[in-house]
């Protein structure tokens, strides 16, 4: 039986900021089958993203991400981050998206991938973050897009 070939994957994650200057994440389920993490990001805290799907455009894919796991609609967003995350089981090359204007109140679209969704200061976020989410605030706040070369 031959091997399953390995491959290098493109992801995206999207840093919604409210009025406040707040930044909305996830929480992800617990049980690893739920939270639908090739970079096994369960029980962590993460920003709305996920795969992009053959053939997508970039803002393609950021708009239809978002909307499937919080019902916003984003208008407008610009890459801000590039970030690169191997594991034992797969590698990523994650785009970091700041949505420059979008519409709508998030709400948990897929409650057995994201448990609840939270506005978080940069100054106080929680302890326990999905790796990509990390990479993309420490670009973000650094003022570099990307921390990887």
């Amino acid at each position: 039986m031959s091997e399953k070939p390995r491959v290098t994957r493109t992801g995206m994650g999207v840093m919604v900021r409210n009025p406040e200057g707040e930044i909305l994440m996830g929480l992800r389920n617990t049980d690893a089958k739920m939270a639908d993490s090739d970079l096994h990001g369960e029980g962590t805290w993460t920003m709305p993203g996920g795969k992009f799907e053959f053939g997508e455009g970039l803002l393609e894919g950021a708009k239809r991400e978002l909307l499937e796991e919080t019902g916003l609609i984003l208008k407008s967003a610009k890459i801000i981050s590039i970030t690169n995350e191997v594991s034992d089981s797969a590698h990523f090359i994650t785009l970091g998206f700041l949505a420059t204007e979008y519409k709508g109140e998030p709400k948990v679209m897929e409650p057995d991938e994201i448990l609840r969704w939270e506005w978080f200061a940069l100054d106080n976020l929680p302890k326990n973050i999905y790796i990509p989410t990390k990479k993309l605030i420490e670009n973000y706040v650094a003022k570099r897009l990307t921390g990887d070369l």
